[in-house]
């Protein structure tokens, strides 16, 4: 057995030996879809493939997880990992919480010594990297078995400062524009806007001609730091160079800060102050958003509940700036095992199991999930060209702009890596709260982004004297 006080080396020799795969059949595959209902074709859930463990394997491993946009994925897993469990020897036991209560309930477990074994967040953990386990041989591991990881996941799960992996990353979700296609063709923009300038124009005649507001968010939570980081790297500016140097006090960043704010004065009403992850979603559902910037779930919620505005929603890339065309990532699972984690090796002979498996994490998250492993997942760009979860009427086709995800998407940091400093800066909405005190009329933009300049000096200063932080 391999010693619980350390990580441990995985033979790829012996996995090569344990690997079969087994047949699965979907029962329902066969069952006429009903009107509005998602037509789920005979024999596209892609079969499952078993891991066997390169060591013996036993003990409970508990799991800790958000509750995922797209509820039939959760339900796959429970089972999915259940049944590996079975397989192996190990008693798995999965918690879902709601995704904004799990930074504060792993500060809550590391402070307890005592908890969940493996955790998922769906953004950068770097802040916690003192308190869990380095994941370097995982990840040996998983780059021998399933190709090179995508250099926006190893940039989200790497410190380059002390050469670990303070997290595990094989998966990912892309941020596009959601918008409604019966809105945006009044104001002459049928396939929704491609420029910030245009966001602007169109979003702005929407809102006075068709009493429709926009829906990005100015307030604490995880979507308003996704906007605040899209509308930053458009305009040029950044919180870090690439030597994780703070650079934010900047024309470019003052120039971002100023178009915010006319933006909210013309399409946004004050509820974006206080918006929680959930609302835009629930904004565009109920038809009260003309264009959010998101991942597809709010979509595949219309799908079942409101499918007339699930035909008129569609997706457009990251919006072109000044000097760039980028949006954060939506979605970066980072999978972390604390240091008190009582079965480690479980914990990543497991995750080498879900990653072999990516295939079928893609379709049971519907296209949300993206696979940090692209070699994994061949089936991807056939799925976004005829989406197989496409209700009757609607555009199968409408995935096809996340073919070019990986063009207009990066890591929370960029141009640097996703830092203890970047963990913190996200975690506490630094560029959220930046672009709301000028929205409001509390400070001057010059104002706000040297504040929250100052801010990021602080935090930077701070893991840099852990040793956690480069750049002096």
């Amino acid at each position: 057995m391999t010693p619980r006080n350390r990580p441990y080396e995985i033979s790829r020799r012996r996995f090569i030996q344990g690997v079969s795969l087994a047949a699965l059949a979907a029962a329902a595959c066969g069952r006429g879809a009903q009107p509005g209902q998602p037509q789920t074709p005979a024999g596209a859930a892609p079969s499952p493939v078993f891991s066997e463990p390169a060591t013996q394997l036993s003990g409970d491993l508990r799991l800790l997880m958000w509750s995922h946009f797209v509820p039939q994925h959760d339900a796959w897993f429970d089972d999915f990992a259940k049944e590996w469990g079975e397989q192996v020897g190990v008693n798995v036991i999965v918690d879902h919480i709601d995704v904004t209560t799990i930074p504060a309930r792993i500060s809550s477990e590391v402070g307890a010594g005592e908890g969940h074994d493996l955790i998922q967040f769906i953004a950068t953990l770097s802040q916690f990297e003192p308190s869990v386990h380095p994941m370097n041989d995982l990840m040996d591991e998983a780059n021998g078995r399933f190709g090179k990881q995508l250099p926006l996941c190893q940039k989200s799960s790497f410190n380059p400062t002390t050469n670990n992996y303070y997290a595990y990353a094989p998966a990912w979700s892309p941020d596009p524009g959601d918008y409604r296609k019966s809105l945006w063709e009044k104001v002459d923009l049928p396939e929704g806007p491609s420029t910030w300038e245009e966001l602007l124009e169109g979003g702005g005649r929407i809102f006075s001609e068709q009493k429709i507001q926009m829906g990005l968010g100015l307030s604490q939570e995880l979507d308003s730091n996704m906007y605040a980081r899209a509308l930053l790297w458009s305009y040029g500016g950044s919180v870090q160079d690439e030597s994780e140097k703070v650079t934010l006090m900047s024309d470019d960043t003052i120039a971002a800060v100023e178009y915010a704010k006319e933006l909210f004065e013309a399409a946004m009403t004050q509820e974006v102050f206080a918006w929680n992850p959930a609302s835009n979603n629930e904004g565009l559902i109920s038809g009260q958003l003309s264009y959010i910037l998101n991942s597809i779930s709010a979509w595949r919620t219309a799908q079942e509940t409101i499918p007339d505005i699930a035909k008129d929603i569609f997706f457009v890339p990251a919006l072109e700036g000044p000097k760039a065309q980028l949006a954060a990532q939506h979605v970066m699972y980072n999978w972390i095992a604390p240091k008190f984690s009582t079965n480690f090796d479980a914990a990543q002979e497991f995750l080498l199991h879900y990653t072999a498996n990516l295939p079928r994490v893609t379709y049971e998250s519907k296209m949300y999930d993206f696979p940090g492993y692209p070699d994994q997942v061949p089936q991807l760009n056939g799925w976004l060209d005829q989406d197989p979860f496409a209700i009757e009427g609607d555009d199968p086709t409408k995935l096809q702009p996340l073919k070019t995800a990986l063009e207009w998407s990066t890591n929370l940091g960029h141009p640097g890596p996703a830092s203890p400093a970047i963990g913190e800066i996200n975690g506490t909405f630094v560029l959220p709260n930046m672009l709301a005190r000028v929205a409001r009329g509390e400070q001057e933009a010059e104002q706000s982004v040297e504040q929250a300049h100052q801010e990021c000096e602080q935090i930077f200063a701070k893991w840099r004297q852990e040793g956690l932080v480069g750049g002096a």
